[in-house]
């Protein structure tokens, strides 16, 4: 079993706060991991999507109150959102009778009803975090390739075979269209939601933009961001927006998206193997959102992520910013000869970053210029995680 880099963060979480919330897409690991922290002798856990288990919250007042000594684990937490007043309730009555953490961890595949309810019920008593798909930083270097090819659900990357892998990412993608969106609030058909994820894998890293992909589907605008954002909500896509500053430029203004998983990517796409891949027209943009994603979860919560693009063409892939006040900025090359574009330089000179970066995918930490550094994904990341600890 693979260790998850997130496991002793949750566990401090646990020993500081009555609720913890693990969010993160289906199939990423949270069972696994909750079953790691929850011993059986001194934990409960629940899974909401069992009939049985819901049948156990007919009076969940009365069931879990029972079990205030006890770590109750609560699995697709965000299929029962009346929960969330009663255990507001219950952590509070624990809190009077001495016991102020470790109470409930809460499992949920999908952050839209979770963070609402939670945010209004759970208020200072939940801290919150996400459980990404393998990544980087979770692997040897040598298995980066696959990493890539494949994506970071466990059950692809481990796959025995390409074609085992493959069959796992198109069924999964299956079963997200054709019962959790529908199941949290979608009401387009399967084909046509087939399409749109196939729409925006055609168009990774591109700008959003609702019109064309209404008029391409024959929906509304309306519609199309409803989805948008609840595919955002459910962990599938990356909205990364751009970044704004008051510098006297015409900025561009709508999001990048990218679809966050590049195994789920080459899956809608119909790329089994790497040589496909290789030959493929959007391999710079499957390159560069797998790069991206690996970043920003490396750099943790704590760093914003946005792009830079202005209308005179000057660009930065992904600027990282710190509540300090710090930025980094980080163009993505897929070339073993990296070098910085012309937008590169000029978007640097507005903002004047902190550091500006390439990431390459090479092996060597090098010089390009005196203030811009050529770097290999793993160095960077590893330099964002060293950044992230407290």
């Amino acid at each position: 079993m693979l260790a998850r880099s997130i496991l002793p963060s949750l566990r401090e979480d646990m020993a500081q706060f009555p609720a913890v919330a693990l969010l993160g897409p289906r199939q990423a690991g949270k069972t696994t991991l909750a079953h790691q922290i929850a011993l059986p002798e001194t934990s409960v856990y629940l899974d909401l999507e069992s009939e049985l288990d819901r049948a156990k919250l007919a009076s969940p007042a009365l069931y879990l109150g029972e079990r205030l000594d006890r770590l109750v684990v609560i699995d697709e937490v965000h299929r029962v959102p009346g929960l969330f007043p009663v255990l507001r309730g219950l952590i509070d009555r624990a809190r009077r009778e001495g016991r102020r953490s470790g109470l409930y961890l809460l499992l949920g595949s999908a952050s839209l009803d979770l963070l609402q309810q939670a945010g209004e019920s759970l208020a200072g008593r939940v801290a919150y975090r996400e459980l990404t798909p393998f990544h980087a930083l979770e692997l040897p270097e040598s298995e980066h390739a696959r990493l890539w090819l494949r994506g970071g659900f466990p059950d692809s990357h481990l796959a025995a075979t390409p074609s085992v892998s493959l069959r796992w990412r198109q069924d999964f993608i299956r079963t997200y269209v054709e019962r959790d969106i529908p199941l949290l609030g979608g009401r387009v058909g399967t084909d046509v939601l087939r399409r749109l994820l196939g729409m925006l894998a055609h168009q990774q890293g591109g700008l959003f933009n609702a019109s064309a992909l209404a008029r391409s589907l024959g929906l509304d605008n309306r519609t199309i961001n409803r989805y948008v954002d609840l595919l955002v909500q459910m962990f599938l896509l990356r909205r990364l927006e751009p970044w704004h500053a008051n510098l006297g430029k015409r900025l561009t203004k709508s999001p990048k998206l990218y679809v966050r998983d590049s195994g789920l990517l080459h899956a809608l796409l119909g790329l089994p193997d790497e040589e496909t891949l290789l030959g493929h027209p959007g391999v710079g943009a499957s390159w560069e959102g797998f790069v991206l994603e690996n970043l920003i979860t490396a750099a943790g919560p704590n760093a914003s992520a946005h792009f830079y693009r202005s209308n005179a063409g000057a660009e930065i892939d992904l600027l990282l910013h710190w509540p300090n006040g710090e930025c980094w900025a980080i163009e993505v090359k897929r070339s073993l000869s990296p070098k910085a574009e012309r937008g590169f330089y000029v978007a640097c000179e507005d903002l004047k970053p902190d550091r500006q970066l390439v990431v390459y995918p090479g092996q060597d930490c090098f010089a390009l210029k005196p203030a811009i550094e050529a770097m290999p994904l793993a160095a960077l990341c590893r330099q964002l995680a060293h950044k992230a600890r407290p």
